[in-house]
């Protein structure tokens, strides 16, 4: 849509004392597309003290002129459902997301995290977000700070880094009960009203000190380390509630859950359109399609929102521009021949090592004739999807791409390992076995495991066009191993607005406004998500034409040498957080202008 574009960053002395005020920055010449919906406009952009002055035709001199003829200025990403939680005890550069033109991101989603958190507790709690969020444990207790017990004291902890971007803390479900309940929660007993009245106070209290919102979460797919269910899985709806009314009455925070009602014909449904009713709060929730998708329910539930925002009941469904799925590979979490003896013999060698191995035809004919090991065997959240390889491999095959040298996430059929197969006459595990030997043993396919039935993106087609979705799901910091979906805000707007042939694209103001004005309304952060006089200076200046997402890379950049995969980006000239400029041709330029939102933000003068 638009051209390819060069920016050109001039940096001005300031000028003689007594002279015209000057703007800090100036950007000169761009498409701005500016998050309300409405059709981009060619305009200037004036900044100053972290604010946009001016737009439109801009002769105000500045101290910076970003010269952006033919580039797309769009506000700064809100990225609302990441796990950086810990991540954030160590990291200020806040990888992947960065590179995404992400300006602010929202933790403690899906009702996990690290506070309030007693000293006894921490070791749970990481035990947790690692099952949880395939976070390594390592990494976690090297990494982690722990320079505080309640929410109040987490939010001043991490916000003496300076960072990246601005990120937004809410209380998470899981920690909260552990800390009012200790050992009855992680048995799952049911709270007592002393202990609801407890937990009640502690959300309260976090909300008072800056939390953004409450989360929960009550999913199979859901374990801590250890294939433990999580503390919060299937309480009471009595439970939700109370917490939900006890931020009706502050009259603060949103709520944020994921669970599967999908899988059950609508299942709690109703127990989350009640939830939101009782807080009288902005509540959003996971929606993704799954496989079994019932014939009807996507109508049922899209119009179950349209009936509650109509009520004046505020509910947002978070959505994903495209399949959620994992990574198999030699270097991440999983593989379909990890359950096979000859591989679990070898797969506690360096990568290199089991590579030369697995080179090996007569190791490769050995390993392809081998049965699987039962999958109790292993504890990992993830392993079920390696157990359909062997109770469904023709419907797995079907569904498994390669997703190197360029990643595509919306192969046809044809083009799957089962298409391949068909097409050449060789096995399914054949062709798996040396796509994972490729390029030095780095070899990645894709497997879809939500929003993909049909083999198509109808249903996400459907999302993203909905006007109560926001984008969501993106897990930035979380699934290190097997699901690298920080790249969220990147491929949605080169995909879906630029590049799609299989079914109709979306135009580039939807794109923008599902992850900037749309998530900043909901959340609270009124002061960000559109280019217009008054709001915040987050904001990003994009090569349209060049916008791309890169293959997955493994980088041993986590403490105590985690692993982790990182999804890079090309094409974003510039990122400004603050009115200033935190990445300048997808490098990171040092700058870090980000703190801790506490609270909601009122909106623009």
């Amino acid at each position: 849509m638009f051209s390819s574009a060069t920016v050109r960053h001039t940096v001005l002395r300031q000028q003689a004392k007594g002279e015209v005020a000057m703007l800090d920055v100036l950007i000169r010449g761009a498409a701005v597309v500016d998050g309300t919906g409405r059709p981009a406009f060619t305009a200037d952009v004036g900044i100053k003290d972290g604010v946009i002055i001016e737009v439109g035709k801009v002769t105000t001199p500045a101290a910076r002129v970003i010269e952006a003829y033919g580039a797309l200025v769009t506000p700064g990403f809100i990225d609302i459902h990441t796990h950086y939680d810990g991540q954030v005890s160590w990291d200020a550069e806040m990888l992947p997301s960065a590179n995404h033109g992400v300006t602010t991101a929202i933790m403690g989603n899906c009702g996990v995290g690290f506070a309030p958190a007693r000293s006894r507790d921490r070791d749970t709690l990481i035990a947790l977000m690692e099952g949880v969020e395939d976070i390594p444990g390592t990494a976690l207790h090297e990494g982690i700070t722990w320079e505080w017990e309640t929410m109040g004291e987490y939010i001043d902890a991490i916000d003496q880094i300076p960072r990246t971007m601005d990120i937004g803390v809410q209380v998470p479900h899981n920690p909260l009960r552990l800390y009012v309940m200790g050992e009855r929660a992680v048995r799952r007993e049911a709270a007592t009203p002393d202990d609801i009245a407890a937990m009640q106070a502690l959300l309260t209290e976090g909300l008072e000190a800056g939390a953004l919102g409450f989360t929960t979460a009550d999913t199979v797919g859901h374990r801590d380390a250890n294939g433990n269910p999580t503390y919060a899985r299937q309480v009471a709806a009595s439970e939700l509630y109370a917490l939900g009314e006890a931020m009706g009455r502050v009259g603060k925070g949103v709520i944020q859950i994921f669970n599967d009602f999908y899988r059950e014909n609508a299942g709690d449904f109703p127990t989350i359109a009640e939830l939101a009713r009782r807080s009288r709060r902005p509540l959003s929730f996971t929606y993704e399609q799954d496989d079994a998708w019932p014939e009807g329910f996507h109508e049922y539930v899209t119009g179950e929102m349209d009936a509650l925002n109509a009520a004046g009941v505020p509910i947002r469904a978070q959505v994903a521009p495209r399949a959620i799925g994992g990574i198999h590979s030699l270097q991440g979490t999983i593989n379909p021949f990890m359950t096979r003896p000859s591989y679990m013999a070898i797969m506690h060698l360096p990568h290199a090592e089991r590579v030369r191995i697995m080179r090996d035809p007569a190791f490769k004919s050995q390993l392809l004739t081998e049965a699987d090991r039962p999958i109790s065997d292993f504890v990992m959240s993830v392993s079920p999807r390696v157990e359909e390889w062997g109770a469904d491999p023709i419907r797995m095959a079907q569904r498994t791409f390669c997703l190197d040298p360029v990643p595509d996430y919306e192969q046809t059929l044809e083009a799957s390992l089962y298409g391949q197969s068909q097409a050449t006459g060789r096995s399914v595990p054949d062709l798996l076995y040396d796509q994972l030997l490729t390029q030095d043993g780095t070899g990645q396919v894709f497997v879809p495991i939500m929003n993909w039935g049909g083999g198509n993106y109808d249903f996400v087609h459907d999302t993203l066009t909905n006007p109560w979705a926001i984008l969501g799901l993106s897990d930035g910091g979380a699934h290190v191993g097997y699901i690298c979906d920080g790249s969220f805000p990147t491929y949605l707007l080169s995909h879906w607005t630029r590049d799609r042939t299989r079914g109709p694209r979306i135009g580039i103001e939807r794109a923008v406004q599902l992850q900037t004005s749309a998530p900043a309304e909901h959340i609270g952060l009124h002061d960000r998500g559109r280019i217009a006089p008054g709001y915040r200076a987050d904001i990003n200046v994009i090569d349209h034409a060049a916008l791309a997402i890169g293959k997955p890379t493994l980088r041993n950049d986590l403490p105590a040498g985690g692993t982790r995969f990182v999804q890079s980006a090309s094409g974003y000239l510039a990122t400004l957080v603050a009115g200033e400029v935190v990445t300048a041709n997808d490098m990171l330029t040092g700058v870090r202008p980000g703190r801790v939102v506490r609270g909601a933000q009122g909106r623009a003068a």
